[in-house]
């Protein structure tokens, strides 16, 4: 047994934890990356969050801009691999995506999963799960998007999909969020 390893380990999650604490703190919910992630949108592009962090299909409604009133799931990724965890059958109007860097699904070992914020997506919800059906695709947990329909989503940093812009208070605040340069 590492003994010494296993010391150094339970050392550090103890400073995770005292982290994670305050950031709970902070947003009101546990520390994970679909809460903190719900609560980054919320706060950059003004959605309003259900009370219930376990409301069936989406996470809030879009209080203003061209997307006002829209039922909406936020997701953060710490990586972008290509896919997607849809609902079924309840589907909200829309999905908001933040991921970190892009790469293939592949094994974790010796790699890392930095809380970083590299890109944003806007996809529509019905219009996603009817392209994925219509080529075939399964629609719940995992499902394969292809990179096309990623990069016709872009909102961040490329402003690709105009169905929403990001203005330059919104850029600042997602670049708080950025890879170190």
């Amino acid at each position: 047994m590492k003994h010494e390893e296993l010391r150094q380990i339970a050392d550090l999650l103890g400073k995770r934890n005292r982290l994670d604490g305050e950031i709970a703190a902070r947003i009101g919910r546990p520390m994970t990356s679909g809460h903190l992630g719900e609560w980054i949108a919320a706060e950059i592009f003004d959605v309003e969050l259900e009370q219930s962090a376990s409301a069936a299909a989406w996470d809030g409604h879009f209080r203003s801009g061209p997307l006002q009133g829209r039922s909406v799931n936020v997701k953060w990724y710490l990586r972008r691999e290509g896919i997607l965890d849809l609902t079924s059958p309840l589907m909200p109007h829309e999905y908001l995506v933040m991921t970190g860097p892009a790469g293939a699904a592949a094994t974790s070992h010796g790699g890392t999963r930095p809380w970083r914020i590299d890109s944003v997506y806007l996809f529509d919800a019905i219009g996603l799960r009817d392209n994925l059906l219509v080529r075939g695709g399964k629609v719940g947990t995992a499902s394969s998007v292809r990179a096309e329909l990623w990069a016709q989503a872009e909102i961040y940093p490329q402003p690709v999909n105009p169905r929403l812009r990001v203005d330059e208070h919104q850029v600042e605040a997602l670049k708080l969020f950025a890879p170190a340069m």
